[in-house]
C-alpha cells in the first residue's frame, strides 16, 4: 500500500472576503436592518431605529468574529494507493489537527475532486479541542485512465446564527494516477523470438559464463584454464576460448496514437483498448525478462529509468512496470498523419520482436508498415476495427472513408506481419495465443530450447 499526501495550514482571509461570505440569511438581516433604519428616519420612529440597528449589526458582528478567528488548523491527505488501474477504487484519508490554543467551532470540510471521480465529498466536524485530531475518508473511482488532481482541501467556518460562512483553503494538491488495465497474457512464444529471446531472463542467465567455440590467439595474462587444446593442436599455437556475452531479450511495443486512426473516445473506445493492450503486452514481456522499448507513431521512444529509450526487465521489472504504466496513463491522441516517423526510429534494425497496435491504415500506411517489418526479427500486429467500435444502432456505420479491417490485415500479412483483427469484446489473451498459433514454429529457435511453456502451434 502506497501513500502520498501533504500537509498545510488554512489560509487567513481578508475582511472583504469575510463580507462576501454573508449567507442569504445574513444578507436578509442586513437589508431588513437598513430598510428599518430608513423607515425610522422618514417616519420619525426611534424604536424602529433601534430594531434596524439590531438587525443590521447582528450579521456584521458575525462577520467580524469569524474574520478575527485566530485558531490554526492543519490538514493532510493520504491516498491508498496513489496509482490504481482504471475502474478500481482508491481510498483518500483526510486528517485535521487543531494546532491552536483555542477550541474550534463546527467545521465543514470539502475536498475538490474532478467531476469524473464523483461528487465533492463534504464532512461536518464537531468541536475540536486544542491539539485534537479528526480523521475522515472517502473513495474515488475513475473509468478512464489519466492523472487527476485532488485538492486543495477547503475548510468552511460558520457562526452559530448562520449569518456568515467563510472558506479557507489549503495549498496542498495531490495527484491520483489511473493507469490502463493490465490483462494477464499466456506465456507463448511469438514469431521472431530467436535464441536468447524466448526465455528472457532465464535464457540470458544460462548464457552468462558459457564459452564461445570460436577461439582466438593466446594473450599474455589469459587464464590457462581457457586454453582450447583441440584448436591449439590444429593451429600449432596456444588458442583460448572467448567469453560470450549474455544476450538480452529485446522487444519494441508500438502504439498507434494517431487521432485519424482511432475514431471515437471514452473508456470503451478503440483507442483505450489499444492503450490497455500495449500496457498488457509491455508488462508481460518485462516480467519475462525482456528489455522493452515503448514507441509511438510520432517516432518518440518513452525514456526508461536511466534516460534511455527502454525499460529493463528482470530484477528491476517492478520499478520499470510502474514507470511505464505512469507514462501510458497520460498518453493521448497525436496529430500525426502517417507512420514514417516510426520507420526512421527503427532504421537501426535492432528492435527484436515488434508488437504493434494499429488503428485505421490505408494502403500507403500499410506499405510503410511493411518497410518497418523488414527492420525487426518478428512482427505481430493487432489491427483494431474502428468501424465496429463506432457502429451505431441498427448497424449503421458512423465513420466514413475507412479501409475494411480485413483488407488492412491482408496488406499487413502480405508484408510479413502476423496480423490479427480486433473487434469490441475481444480479449487480448485469446488474440495473443492466436498470434503464436498463426505464426507457427520459429525456425530460428534451437531444438534444445523447449520449455514447459506453450509454444507456437499449440505444442509444449
Amino acid at each position: 500500500m502506497s501513500e502520498g499526501g501533504g500537509e498545510g495550514t488554512a489560509e487567513h482571509c481578508g475582511l472583504r472576503a469575510a463580507l462576501g461570505g454573508l449567507t442569504t440569511r445574513g444578507r436578509s438581516f442586513l437589508a431588513a436592518g437598513l430598510a428599518a433604519m430608513a423607515c425610522s428616519y422618514l417616519l420619525g420612529q426611534a424604536d424602529l431605529l433601534r430594531v434596524g440597528l439590531l438587525l443590521a449589526a447582528l450579521p456584521l458582528v458575525c462577520v467580524l468574529v469569524l474574520h478575527r478567528t485566530r485558531y490554526r488548523v492543519a490538514g493532510s491527505r493520504a491516498l491508498s494507493p496513489a496509482r490504481v488501474p482504471a475502474t478500481a477504487e482508491s481510498r483518500v484519508r483526510l486528517r485535521m489537527e487543531n494546532v491552536s490554543r483555542l477550541p474550534t467551532g463546527v467545521l465543514m470540510l470539502q475536498d475538490r475532486v474532478p467531476y469524473v471521480l464523483g461528487p465533492r465529498p463534504r464532512f461536518v466536524l464537531d468541536r475540536v479541542e486544542p491539539g485534537g485530531r479528526r480523521e475522515v475518508s472517502y473513495r474515488v473511482r475513475a473509468d478512464l485512465r489519466g492523472r487527476y488532481p485532488l485538492g486543495p482541501l477547503q475548510l468552511r467556518l460558520s457562526d452559530p446564527f448562520g449569518m456568515c460562512e467563510l472558506t479557507r483553503s489549503f495549498s496542498t494538491v495531490d495527484t491520483l494516477t489511473v493507469v490502463p488495465r493490465v490483462e494477464p497474457l499466456p506465456p507463448v512464444r511469438l514469431a521472431g523470438e530467436a535464441a536468447g529471446y524466448g526465455d528472457g531472463r532465464q535464457r540470458s542467465l544460462a548464457l552468462a559464463g558459457e564459452d564461445d567455440l570460436i577461439p582466438r590467439d593466446y594473450r599474455h595474462g589469459d587464464d590457462l584454464r581457457r586454453v582450447h587444446w583441440r584448436s591449439t593442436a590444429r593451429h600449432g599455437e596456444l588458442m583460448v576460448r572467448r567469453e560470450e556475452q549474455p544476450q538480452k531479450a529485446r522487444c519494441t511495443v508500438l502504439l498507434d496514437t494517431r487521432a485519424v486512426a482511432h475514431p471515437g473516445a471514452g473508456p470503451d473506445s478503440a483507442f483505450e483498448w489499444a492503450v490497455a493492450g500495449a500496457a498488457s503486452a509491455a508488462v508481460h514481456l518485462l516480467e519475462r525478462g525482456f528489455s522493452v522499448r515503448l514507441l509511438t507513431d510520432t517516432g518518440t521512444s518513452v525514456p526508461g529509468p536511466d534516460g534511455a529509450g527502454g525499460f529493463a526487465g528482470g530484477a528491476a521489472s517492478a520499478d520499470a512496470v510502474g514507470l511505464l504504466l505512469d507514462t501510458l496513463a497520460a498518453v493521448d491522441h497525436s496529430e500525426a498523419e502517417g507512420l514514417s516517423a516510426v520507420y526512421d526510429a527503427v532504421r537501426g534494425g535492432d528492435e527484436g520482436v515488434l508488437i504493434a497496435f494499429f488503428g485505421d491504415l490505408d494502403e500507403e500506411q500499410a506499405a510503410v508498415a511493411g518497410r518497418i517489418r523488414q527492420r525487426c526479427g518478428g512482427a505481430v500486429a493487432f489491427v483494431l476495427d474502428g468501424d465496429a467500435w463506432t457502429r451505431g444502432p441498427g448497424g449503421i456505420s458512423l465513420s466514413a472513408g475507412q479501409v475494411p479491417v480485413a483488407e488492412r490485415v491482408r496488406l499487413l500479412r502480405r508484408a510479413g506481419w502476423t496480423a490479427l483483427p480486433v473487434t469490441p469484446g475481444d480479449a487480448l489473451a485469446d488474440l495473443w495465443r492466436a498470434a503464436a498459433d498463426r505464426a507457427g514454429p520459429d525456425p530460428g529457435w534451437p531444438a534444445d530450447a523447449s520449455t514447459p511453456e506453450t509454444v507456437a502451434g499449440g505444442r509444449s
